[in-house]
């Protein structure tokens, strides 16, 4: 059964930070694209940051604050959060896509897993 599965949400102060992991089990993700992706209550899911071989993409709203990395040998994708705004409150979700175009579309990519809330007060 292919899975990913998220985890290291939580609640945190504004200016705070988390890491966020996404442990892949089933079959290897090596070769794939990782995205992160939130979905605020009443809100559409947004694209956060996607990592692929050679290349790292991040919303606006994130760039700077953010930071994707990718561990293969564990088939972890990691999402550093750092100086955390209110704004960021979301379900966080790791996702998999086997595209080489570099998208920010949810429906690119084929795989989710079930999400890990952040909080953050303000």
């Amino acid at each position: 059964q292919v899975q990913l599965v998220e985890s290291g949400g939580g609640v945190v102060q504004a200016g705070g930070s988390l890491r966020l992991s996404c442990a892949a089990s089933g079959r290897t993700f090596s070769g794939d694209a990782m995205g992160w992706f939130r979905q605020a209550p009443g809100k559409e899911r947004e694209f956060v940051s996607r990592w692929s071989i050679g290349a790292t993409y991040y919303a606006d709203s994130v760039r700077g604050r953010f930071t994707i990395s990718r561990d293969n040998a564990k088939d972890t994708v990691y999402l550093q959060m750092n100086r955390l705004k209110p704004e960021d409150t979301a379900v966080y979700y790791c996702a998999a896509s086997r595209l080489v175009t570099p998208t920010t579309i949810p429906g690119d990519y084929a795989y989710w897993g079930q999400g890990t809330q952040v909080t953050v007060s303000s």
